[in-house]
């Protein structure tokens, strides 16, 4: 094999285990009318220093009525997290500003939306105990569920 052809195959090589990488640090997740993530657990690999997370809301409703978010914290702060976010209101997308509880959180959405965010796993530990949830009034008591970091 040619020095040349060595080289090319471990570029491309290298091209996709770079885009493997990264597709292991984006992760989805859908919302409904119905009050109802698509998933119960949202996992990425400990190696990510960085996480992608994107949310559809698959439903019709608009924002005002049935709006959906995505916050990520630990499970201990979820409740109190999701209490002082409804005094945040809406302009804060229902996550008080500065909450160092919070890990990311995504705007809120509704139906036929679709929104990201990009965050940092730097303040986070392979097998924490983390969920994600929705913020909004009313919601994160049902909405909600693991984010593995493992």
């Amino acid at each position: 094999m040619s020095l040349r052809l060595l080289a090319a195959t471990f570029a491309l090589v290298g091209v996709s285990f770079g885009a493997q990488a990264n597709a292991e640090c984006e992760v989805s997740i859908d919302a409904n009318d119905m009050m109802q993530f698509s998933k119960q657990t949202l996992s990425v690999p400990a190696t990510c220093k960085e996480v992608t997370l994107t949310l559809n809301h698959t439903g019709k409703l608009p924002a005002q009525s049935m709006g959906h978010n995505v916050v990520i914290a630990d499970t201990a702060n979820l409740q109190a997290v999701g209490t002082e976010g409804m005094s945040a209101g809406v302009e804060n997308n229902y996550v008080k500003p500065g909450d160092e509880r919070v890990y990311a959180h995504t705007k809120v959405i509704g139906g036929g939306e679709s929104t990201s965010v990009t965050f940092s796993t730097e303040n986070m530990t392979a097998g924490g105990d983390y969920s994600f949830f929705c913020s909004f009034p009313g919601h994160w008591a049902v909405m909600k569920g693991k984010f593995e970091f493992m």
